[in-house]
């Protein structure tokens, strides 16, 4: 009885859509034929003469052959009607330019014998405007009525589920509020009601927008239209909202106070990774105003596709990224190193959910294990090497020197002699801006990780290339997510000092970036250290206020910022570069070239074994003095309480206002 059933209904859906097919067929010519009767009535002002009416007739069916055949070819009518949009109409714009040249170019072109085929240039004209617009006509009716319908039944369905619809006001009037605004109004799924906009534009102000929707009102008068109109909550559908803009909005709205919310950003909606309705929370990303990164696709595809690709550390919040960036790049195959079991188990199941066109090679292993890196590079030789594995928790390392050492130095060395000894096309090292005027091990380790790189460059075919940024937001350890944990305690947010300011990046932003450098890379002589633009930095006591804001609390009064002291090893301001240093422009403007000075390979080798045997022998104190011996620049204490190290020739601190608080100027540097 089953099998019967379902044989029933699939017979009428075939039958259906054959009908439907059937229906459109006649609805196209019946419109084709009444464009031209029409186009002739109105040529002889609706009163065709008896002898024109054999001509009519004669030319009739040519006229309706090559439109229909311009309209098929065109691909008029392969669309499905209820989704017909702006992109349908060059097809039909084609269709009826290369319908109108042919019937023209028959009237001007045959001979007075054959005057029964010569279409009358009036008739080609009017003709071609009422066929073709009559065509687009009604598929853009049927998908009206698509919608209506649809909105009618959700609407139905929400009125039986008593569904009480929000009041909102969206902020910002531009092609992103027209886009919310749109798919809020045709879906009747989501409980708003746009009572109208708010933008500070004067040319816009109490002008309607779309639908109906008339913007009320600035930003300023947002008080004023939530009391007016009972708003439950605003919306921001400012396409790329800049930090500060932001800041005002959530700062007015919290004051009122009432509830304010975000779109996505118009970048994201555009390429389809979200939808616009998919309204959130403000988080501390759009406070940061961090714009989207525009990505030289055709070369990140040339640089990675087909080819077999190691991420280390792919567990960890970088290295798990430039894991998913590089699997939208088709790569042959992906190998993801790492020593924590459970950060690889989630990292590759989450991979093998959403790519099935390329291997992924789960692989435990210890950046630091020669036997084990020497037989995963020779059996599976890797092509690109991205090293994202590292110790970068700045007060763990100044207790544990020797394992900063090891990890940061050592394994970057040897993984980098594997890549160049099995013909590795690009090795990229994952740096960090505490590598510029070092004051803890993580950030001497890191600068000490670039002169290795730069070494292994000089050595071996492979284009060795270090990648300097700063903090990302949202990466396991950093302060945000340890802010956000504070505030569900209850408080207070401990920050160490008040004048302490940083570098923030997204971590896709900075994934991106660290993959369109290896791209640059591989294109030059390697060697450098590649800066990201940061942009600007960002008080931590301004982004502890921030984040209370944005949990729906009031600093200072139901959460307080208490300060703690500066801990082992930090400082108060980064940098990106070495006052010594040159900086030079890319292809891509978010990336730089920072040309660091050379380093003796002797010396370099002969540092290697003195920081293997020290960080082996568990001599801290010593480890501590000899990285400053090698960084000059660097000024690390003796030990992780803090006690300074005593050298012939101190650096200048970098804790100095003075000193730390120049903002690198990227936008002068000169394009390579």
């Amino acid at each position: 009885m089953s099998n019967g059933s379902n044989e029933f209904r699939r017979v009428r859906v075939w039958w259906g859509r054959l009908l439907s097919r059937r229906l459109q067929f006649v609805l196209d010519i019946t419109v084709l034929v009444l464009a031209f009767a029409i186009a002739n009535w109105l040529r002889f002002d609706f009163n065709v003469p008896a002898e024109w009416v054999g001509n009519e007739l004669f030319q009739l069916p040519l006229v309706v052959l090559v439109q229909f055949t311009a309209i098929t070819l065109t691909g008029g009518r392969t669309f499905i009607w209820r989704y017909t949009g702006i992109g349908h109409v060059k097809s039909f714009f084609y269709a009826a330019l290369a319908s109108f040249v042919i019937i023209l170019s028959l009237r001007l072109g045959l001979p007075d014998a054959y005057f029964h085929w010569r279409v009358p240039a009036s008739v080609c004209v009017m003709d071609t405007v009422l066929a073709f617009g009559g065509l687009l006509s009604l598929r853009v009716l049927r998908r009206h009525l698509f919608e209506r319908y649809e909105k009618r039944k959700r609407l139905r369905y929400n009125d039986w589920m008593n569904e009480v619809r929000r009041p909102v006001l969206l902020i910002g009037a531009g092609r992103a509020g027209v886009l919310a605004a749109k798919e809020i109004l045709d879906r009747g799924d989501l409980d708003l009601e746009i009572k109208g906009f708010v933008d500070d534009d004067p040319g816009k102000q109490r002008r309607t927008v779309v639908q109906g929707l008339k913007v009320l009102g600035t930003t300023e008068e947002i008080p004023k239209l939530v009391r007016w109109h009972a708003i439950d909550h605003v919306v921001i559908t400012i396409a790329q909202a800049s930090r500060d803009e932001i800041q005002r909005i959530v700062t007015i709205c919290e004051q009122i106070p009432v509830k304010v919310r975000i779109i996505p950003g118009l970048y994201e909606i555009l390429q389809g990774n979200v939808e616009v309705s998919r309204i959130r929370d403000v988080q501390i990303e759009d406070l940061l105003g961090r714009e989207p990164v525009r990505l030289d696709e055709e070369s990140l595809m040339h640089f990675l596709s087909g080819k077999t690709v190691m991420v280390t550390g792919a567990g960890g919040s970088i290295g798990s990224e430039l894991s998913r960036q590089v699997a939208r790049f088709h790569p042959g195959s992906l190998l993801l190193v790492e020593r924590a079991e459970f950060a690889l188990f989630q990292i590759d199941r989450e991979l093998r959910e959403s790519n099935d066109d390329f291997d992924i090679v789960p692989l435990v292993a210890d950046v630091g294990d020669t036997a084990r890196m020497s037989t995963v590079f020779k059996t599976y030789k890797p092509q690109v090497v991205l090293h994202a594995a590292a110790h970068k928790h700045v007060p763990l390392m100044e207790y544990n020197p020797g394992e900063a050492v090891k990890n940061n130095v050592l394994a970057t060395n040897l993984v980098g002699e594997l890549a160049g000894k099995f013909g590795a096309e690009v090795f990229v090292l994952i740096s960090t801006d505490k590598a510029v005027f070092p004051s803890s091990v993580m950030g001497a380790t890191k600068r000490m990780a670039e002169f290795v790189v730069q070494d292994l460059n000089h050595r071996y075919e492979t284009h060795f290339v270090a990648v300097r940024f700063g903090n990302v937001i949202g990466s396991a350890g950093s302060v945000i997510p340890i802010f956000q944990e504070q505030i569900r305690k209850g408080g207070p947010i401990t920050i160490t000092d008040k004048r302490m300011k940083r570098y923030f990046m997204t971590i896709p932003e900075a994934a991106q970036l660290v993959l369109q450098a290896g791209a640059i890379c591989r294109e030059r002589d390697g060697c450098e250290v590649f800066i990201l633009h940061m942009g600007e930095p960002v008080s931590i006591y301004d982004l502890a206020e921030a984040i209370i804001t944005l949990s729906g609390l009031k600093p200072h009064e139901d959460i307080q910022i208490v300060e703690t002291g500066i801990r082992p090893g930090e400082k108060l301001y980064e940098r990106l570069k070495i006052d010594e240093e040159d900086v030079v422009g890319t292809s891509h403007p978010k990336i730089f070239i920072n040309k660091i000075a050379d380093r003796p390979a002797k010396d370099l080798r002969e540092a290697l074994e003195r920081l293997c045997e020290l960080s082996q022998n568990g001599h801290e104190r010593e480890l501590r003095s000899y990285l400053n011996d090698l960084l000059p620049e660097a000024r690390l204490s003796a030990q992780a309480n803090g006690e300074e190290i005593l050298s012939e020739n101190p650096s200048e601190p970098v804790q100095t206002e003075a000193h730390a608080d120049e903002p690198l100027n990227l936008s002068s540097t000169a394009q390579v």
